[in-house]
Order: structure tokens, then C-alpha cells, then sequence
């Protein structure tokens, strides 16, 4: 006698004789793709228990930030070569072209520690961590292609402006 009732649909024998069940299920496991529950508050323990910062990480911490501004501050100059002396300097362009990529970089990489946080999201995290750099990889391919077979970012501005 079979029970219908039942998930994998076992066959139902008397209790004293052996259970047979499907020893290979063909569904795949999503429990890792869930986010992970938190708790209220995300209090872990007791609200006595002293806090646990998360282990330093000099990148994606203040050095993050320092960086940035460094790249930003170091791109004003370069957006406006091109209006005063020509966009004839290939150097310059490949050097925007590349610190801007750069600042996306880290713009997006902010958004997906603020908005996917790993202790929420778990597995997530990563795969948006990872399909982060492999846009900014193949991005800059794209500029290395934009550079050597075409006259670069400015020209490409510059062309679209006058179309």
C-alpha cells in the first residue's frame, strides 16, 4: 500500500517489516540560497553579552575611503585636459579611463557590502562580490580595446557630441 500523503512517496509496509525509501533525491538543496535568519536587533546572545566586531579588513576599511578620495581628487585634472589642451594624449585618456573604472569599482563594491550583507545574505554576498569583478575585468578590456583600436574615451565623447 502506498501513501499518497507523503513527499517522496514511500511504500508503506506493516511496522514490523523493513521501510523502503528513495535513497537518491533528484532536487536540488536551496536551503544555502535563503538569507539567513537574524535575530531581533541581530542580538545574538543576551543583551548583556559584550559586542564582536567583525575581523579588520584594511581594504574595506579606512584605507577604502582614502583611496578613493585619491582617485577622485587625481581624475578633476584629467576631465578637464581634454577641453584645454586637446584629447590628442592618449596617456591621459588610458589614465582616466582606468582611474574611473576604478571609482565604479569601488562604488558598486560599497552598495553590495551596505545593501547584500554577507551575514544576511550569506552565499549571495559572493556571488555579487565575484560578478563584480568580472564586470570591472571585462571592462577593462574594453578600455584596453577602446585605446589601441580606436582613439580612446575623449574621442569616443568627442565623436558622439559632434554626431
Amino acid at each position: 500500500m502506498f501513501s499518497l500523503t507523503s513527499r517522496a512517496y514511500r511504500p508503506m509496509l506493516k511496522p514490523s517489516t523493513l521501510k523502503i525509501a528513495r535513497p537518491l533525491r533528484l532536487m536540488p538543496n536551496w536551503s544555502k540560497f535563503k538569507p539567513i535568519e537574524q535575530p531581533a536587533g541581530f542580538i545574538v546572545e543576551t543583551v548583556n553579552e559584550a559586542y564582536k566586531p567583525p575581523a579588520p579588513n584594511a581594504y574595506e576599511g579606512s584605507n577604502h575611503w582614502i583611496y578613493d578620495r585619491i582617485i577622485t581628487t587625481a581624475m578633476i585634472p584629467l576631465v578637464m585636459t581634454p577641453f584645454v589642451a586637446g584629447v590628442d594624449y592618449p596617456v591621459i585618456d588610458a589614465t582616466f579611463s582606468t582611474l574611473l573604472l576604478i571609482h565604479c569599482h569601488a562604488g558598486f563594491k560599497s552598495c553590495i557590502i551596505d545593501y547584500i550583507p554577507k551575514r544576511v545574505y550569506g552565499v549571495w554576498y559572493g556571488v555579487a562580490c565575484k560578478l563584480l569583478t568580472l564586470g570591472t575585468c571585462v571592462s577593462m578590456y574594453g578600455i584596453y580595446v577602446l585605446e589601441t583600436a580606436n582613439n580612446g574615451l575623449f574621442e569616443l565623447i568627442r565623436s558622439i557630441w559632434a554626431a
